[in-house]
């Protein structure tokens, strides 16, 4: 996390140089921080944006979700949770429709989640391999 906080502001101009279409992701995940400016929120849209920047879909790995709803489905996800004033914004670990972390924030769940694709041998989502393969 350390690392990631070093190089944030790096990250954040890196972001807004993309165009076209991913430029308009990429202002709608950071205007999350006109929400909340905390450490995790700072950290969970580097990432966020960094996926998008690198031309996948935040959906592949991130799924909003408010209520308990269906993750059978789900392959390997990260199902997170607004915040809110009294409650802060909190994710998941979903593999082969299992929960298999839970409490966790954004960032810890993105770090978990490649420990865990690398501790189980696992094979990284397809859809991102540009964000799983050459830059995490």
């Amino acid at each position: 996390m350390a690392k990631l906080d070093q190089y944030s502001q790096k990250i954040m101009s890196l972001l807004s140089s993309r165009g076209g279409a991913a430029k308009m992701r990429i202002r709608r995940i950071q205007n999350m921080l006109l929400e909340d400016d905390s450490v995790e929120r700072r950290r969970e849209v580097a990432i966020r944006g960094l996926v998008v920047y690198l031309r996948e879909k935040e959906e592949d790995l991130f799924k909003e979700q408010d209520g308990g709803g269906d993750i059978t489905n789900e392959v390997m996800k990260i199902v997170t949770r607004g915040a809110t004033t009294s409650d802060p914004a909190s994710a998941r670990i979903i593999l082969e429709g299992t929960e298999v972390l839970a409490d966790l924030d954004v960032p810890r769940a993105c770090a978990l989640l490649m420990g865990l694709i690398y501790a189980l041998n696992l094979s990284y989502p397809k859809e991102l391999k540009n964000t799983f393969e050459k830059h995490f």
